[in-house]
């Protein structure tokens, strides 16, 4: 065997073992330098003078090119991109949800859940887990909520 099969041989089980890797390990884009030299070292076996020549910056490069844009591609699909959540203060005000840890009145360590985000929250009476909320007001990183059935409900309108 001749250093270019070498060469290919050994840019084989790199790449080999960084494909693997980007297996157990997804997101480290490891599988870009690992799929590239797993090419090259085909093309070196295959070809074994073609990627010592000057044909080898032409073909080392199109292959990292044609590898980046694909796995570009491959991840965006995968996982697309989303706006980061905001919540303004306003939009709390009307809101349903659920309380996960009691409410007691003058005490925030209660805790309901809105949509996807749970918040801090105090009422005027003790409410329940499990109990439906609505928010009446917000202040600062806490929600101010009433129980939407029974008595308090009916006193406790936004």
């Amino acid at each position: 065997m001749d250093n270019s099969s070498w060469i290919g041989i050994l840019m084989l089980v790199v790449g080999g073992a960084l494909v693997i890797a980007e297996a157990f390990v997804p997101g480290f884009f490891i599988i870009v330098p690992g799929t590239i030299l797993v090419l090259l070292g085909l093309i070196a076996l295959v070809a074994p003078g073609l990627l010592m020549s000057w044909w080898g910056i032409i073909i080392f490069a199109a292959i990292t090119f044609v590898v980046s844009v694909a796995t570009i591609m491959f991840y965006r699909r995968l996982a697309p991109g989303h706006k980061p959540l905001s919540t303004s203060m306003d939009t709390l005000v009307g809101m349903t949800g659920e309380v996960v840890r009691e409410v007691e009145p003058d005490n925030i360590s209660g805790k309901v859940k809105l949509g996807e985000q749970i918040w801090s929250a105090k009422s005027s009476g003790r409410i329940p887990v499990g109990e439906k909320v609505i928010v009446t007001k917000s202040q600062g990183v806490h929600v101010f909520v009433c129980r939407i059935n029974g008595k308090e409900a009916d006193e406790c309108r936004v």
